[in-house]
């Protein structure tokens, strides 16, 4: 699973052993280098249709952790597309990746705080980087879309809701929230079960342990966001995600949500 510049069993030990903050500082500088950043794939895959609901002026990646979301924001953003995330090593190497790849100076805000806005690029949007929780964002509604990838694992269900009023109280009017959501592996798979004893492992290691590390992949279930996200204002529809494909009954292999802000 992993490469040879990815983490050793023992750094992905206590990363597992620490809290959410703390372990993604731990893993920060090698995280690109395992399977949980989203694949490229992916990215370009939600990059194609998200392009097609445009113009947008303002970005916002909620969780952005490196930047791989930041990434698609520079492609569809005009003016400016902002990052957040609570780990300061994740957001330190995001910063660095997008400066040692020519792409110009980027500014973090204090904790709490949105930064000032920069010039922008000579291309792209300017790039801003926030820590901050992304239960409590500190933005006024100043965004024009908001993309997140991968992070919803780290929410209880107790806490959606909440999370997405937060992202509905930063989009500006007519705003839209998008993120992809795959379809769930056949009952019995072995995908089916990896995820299963992924998630009772982390059920076991939460009772057991303090702090907790909250991860779980079984419980970000379709129905229950569309409701989360309807109750938090939203309007919500679903778009295939053509370019990931089509699973063996012709169903899409994920979908792409889209909540807009009326």
């Amino acid at each position: 699973m992993f490469t040879e510049q990815g983490p050793t069993v023992r750094e992905l030990a206590v990363q597992a052993l620490s809290s959410i903050e703390h372990g993604y500082d731990l893993l920060a500088p090698k995280f690109d280098h395992t399977p949980y950043r989203t694949p490229d794939r992916v990215l370009d895959a939600v990059t194609d249709e998200v392009r097609r609901l445009g113009p947008f002026d303002t970005g916002l990646d909620v969780c952005c952790g490196t930047g791989a979301g930041m990434g698609v924001l520079r492609q569809l953003c005009r003016e400016r597309a902002v990052g957040v995330d609570f780990s300061a090593g994740m957001l330190a190497e995001a910063r660095a990746a997008f400066r040692s790849g020519g792409e110009g100076p980027a500014a973090e805000g204090p904790a709490g705080e949105a930064p000032a806005v920069e010039a922008p690029a000579a291309e792209g949007p300017a790039v801003d980087w926030v820590r901050a929780d992304a239960r409590s964002l500190p933005f006024a509604p100043a965004f024009d879309l908001a993309v997140s990838f991968g992070a919803f694992g780290h929410f209880l269900p107790a806490e959606r809701f909440g999370l997405f009023a937060e992202v509905y109280g930063s989009l500006r009017p007519g705003g839209q929230f998008v993120f992809p959501i795959g379809a769930p592996p056949p009952v019995g798979s072995r995908a089916y079960w990896s995820l299963l004893g992924f998630d009772a492992a982390m059920r076991v290691r939460n009772a057991l342990w303090r702090p907790r590390f909250v991860m779980y992949y079984r419980t970000f279930r379709l129905g229950d966001v569309l409701e989360d996200l309807t109750r938090a204002g939203f309007v919500v529809r679903l778009m295939p995600l053509t370019g990931l494909g089509r699973r063996p009954d012709g169903t899409p292999r994920a979908r792409l949500v889209v909540a807009t802000r009326e």
